[in-house]
């Protein structure tokens, strides 16, 4: 056995002596275990495990091993705005991307953004992302899409969607028929059609909903979004027998009792991007309902136009606002909660089973012998956050961070080891996106490129309170808070 600075693709790997996260149906827990890796399959975990000569050797010794996580929901093209729209609400993304200038992205730039989105990904041990991918406005964009997922060695699916069109028009264009056809068999490449419902009582989506069933596809849609999807787009569906296990409802954070029931009798599962939700305004970042209809989830990160894009902020976001809710509804009625019905442990495993679920992979998700090697490695040894290491669900959805992201395999291969990305040329990548920015920011001209990234505060009236606590305050202290955070009056 050797121990390499780098592993050498094509030999077996071991992962020795973590706290081993099996995810397996009874969440086995192995201190001090061992994962080997032959090919691209798990073949064996435990303790004190024999390996075969040559095998190379990862020290995992303080350090937790986990299944690879795997993100339902992000708009990966994106990315090459990274944090342009931090302070939009969902109707400035709409105006911005489905209105205004969504259509300014050429295939270049949908390329630059699924490369920058990418290697993200995996540099945060997401080892599958959904790329809910509706800026593919042409099946040149679509090319160029599939080419940059293709030239990172990550699992990915790719969710063709248009947001220039109604999907019945799209899915009808002969070209991107025969781009699905040709794309729908990749192993390390999946495929889903990504539209939305409307409630359109002549239910025009059908014929979309038609071209999934007859390619053998999952349909992903932004479900119960305050303002523009609601229960009777759930109803259509239902009513014309397109709900089935392979749907996922993205958000589903604004429906009825009814719809969550339609959800639940017909196998689909609900993808919550609690960061999100709790910040756009889709609605109440909805596990604390749709748990109790046995509905299954995974998680995702949406887009990083707006947010992070690691799913240790989804674990951590989403155990915050389901306990806050929890908490919120008992206090209404006098009570007090004293068990967290939400555990560290579920959303963990929400991040990685829920979402090998979600996408119909039952060879991911979890480290059981015979399955696919996707595997994450947290450790730092340069962090005192890293110990001690006593509750490893909780320190997964608490403590643990990108930067703690020691080692990542995808399909048996190293992606990123001592904590860096291998066999990527990040001055390319940053080119690529930095082209694209240069491009946006020149077709929209600097003043609504300036005027889209800081849309004007409302202007907030003063309550009637006679606690103003303001009179100690200097007029020019008032102005200058007026003019940041449109508040003149506290």
């Amino acid at each position: 056995m050797t121990t390499a600075e780098t592993p050498v693709p094509g030999r077996p790997v071991l992962l020795r002596g973590g706290t081993v996260l099996t995810m397996d149906d009874n969440h086995t827990v192995v201190t001090e275990g061992d994962v080997l890796v032959v090919d691209d399959r798990i073949e064996a975990v435990g303790a004190a495990l024999d390996a075969p000569e040559g095998t190379q050797e990862i020290d995992a010794r303080g350090g937790i091993v986990m299944p690879g996580m795997i993100d339902t929901h992000r708009h990966m093209w994106q990315t090459a705005m990274r944090a342009y729209g931090a302070d939009w609400t969902l109707t400035q993304y709409f105006v911005w991307y489905y209105l205004e200038h969504g259509k300014t992205f050429r295939p270049e730039d949908i390329h630059a953004g699924n490369l920058t989105s990418a290697w993200e990904s995996l540099e945060a041990g997401v080892t599958t992302t959904v790329d809910w991918s509706h800026g593919l406005q042409s099946v040149d964009h679509a090319e160029a899409a599939a080419d940059a997922l293709r030239s990172v060695p990550g699992r990915f699916v790719l969710a063709y969607g248009n947001i220039q069109a109604g999907p019945w028009e799209w899915t009808a264009d002969p070209s991107v028929r025969s781009f699905l056809e040709r794309l729908r068999d990749d192993d390390r490449l999946g495929l889903q059609l990504a539209f939305d419902v409307t409630g359109d009582p002549s239910f025009p989506e059908r014929a979309a909903f038609e071209v999934a069933r007859e390619l053998g596809l999952g349909v992903t849609t932004h479900a119960g979004v305050w303002g523009a999807t609601n229960d009777d787009g759930i109803r259509l569906m239902h009513e014309n027998g397109f709900m089935t296990p392979q749907n996922i409802y993205v958000h589903a954070a604004t429906l009825t009792e009814d719809s969550y029931q339609r959800i639940a009798a017909t196998g689909g599962s609900v993808s919550v991007s609690t960061e999100s939700e709790q910040s756009a305004g889709q609605g109440y970042p909805p596990t604390w309902q749709v748990r109790k209809y046995g509905i299954p989830v995974s998680l995702s990160m949406d887009t990083s136009v707006w947010w992070s894009g690691d799913l240790f902020t989804a674990m951590r976001t989403t155990l915050g606002a389901d306990r806050a809710r929890e908490h919120l509804e008992a206090h209404a009625k006098g009570d007090t909660v004293t068990h967290s019905h939400l555990r560290a442990e579920h959303v963990v495993d929400w991040a990685t089973r829920g979402g090998a679920r979600a996408i119909g992979r039952d060879d991911l998700g979890s480290l059981e012998p015979g399955k696919k090697a996707d595997v994450v490695l947290i450790k730092n040894d340069s962090s005192p956050v890293s110990f001690p290491l006593v509750n490893p669900y909780g320190h997964v959805a608490f403590q643990a961070q990108r930067g703690d992201v020691h080692t990542v395999l995808v399909d048996g291969q190293v992606v990123k080891y001592a904590n860096r990305l291998t066999g990527v040329d990040l001055p390319a990548v940053r080119r690529a996106v930095e082209a694209t920015v240069d491009y946006l920011r020149g077709a929209l001209g600097d003043e609504a490129w300036a005027g889209g990234m800081n849309p004007d505060l409302p202007k907030d009236e003063v309550l009637d309170n006679p606690y103003q606590y303001t009179e100690y305050k200097s007029e020019s202290t008032r102005e200058a808070r007026g003019t940041i955070f449109g508040d003149p009056g506290s």
